[in-house]
């Protein structure tokens, strides 16, 4: 039997490039909305881990088929870890990532050497058409 792969986002941006990525898999690849599901789904996880399953799980729970969801962002060591799982909203939704960026440079200008690291975590979590969860991490040093 063969199955979609429905990408849980409502990003055309994002799905542009899952499609691209997934393109050879010689499956459908739709966003949560082109496959009828629109569940409210609030991330309330602790981890980036947490947050993609939430988001998968609400979308399986809705078609029952092949569901990736992701959760990323930016962990800076100095500021404790921070944005973290709340990059999407780090100082509010509504305010731009030039603003965001300028706030995390002031705020870690004192920093030196190693106390400057920082990574940007993606997690991507699947559902399986018979309910299993796999996850996959991996991070960007910076």
């Amino acid at each position: 039997m063969k199955h979609r792969i429905i990408f849980a986002t409502g990003n055309a941006g994002k799905m542009r490039e899952i499609r691209l990525i997934l393109g050879d898999l010689g499956c459908e690849v739709v966003s949560m909305k082109e496959a009828g599901a629109d569940p409210d789904i609030v991330e309330d996880g602790t981890t980036f881990a947490e947050n993609a399953e939430i988001k998968a799980r609400a979308v399986w729970d809705c078609t029952g088929d092949i569901v990736l969801a992701d959760d990323s962002g930016l962990v800076v060591d100095y500021i404790g870890g921070e944005p973290g799982i709340y990059s999407a909203r780090y100082m509010g939704e509504d305010t731009s990532y030039e603003i965001k960026n300028r706030n995390i440079i002031e705020r870690v200008k004192d920093a030196v050497g190693e106390e400057r690291a920082a990574r940007f975590i993606c997690n991507i979590a699947a559902v399986l058409p018979d309910g299993r969860i796999l996850h996959t991490e991996a991070a960007m040093e910076g």
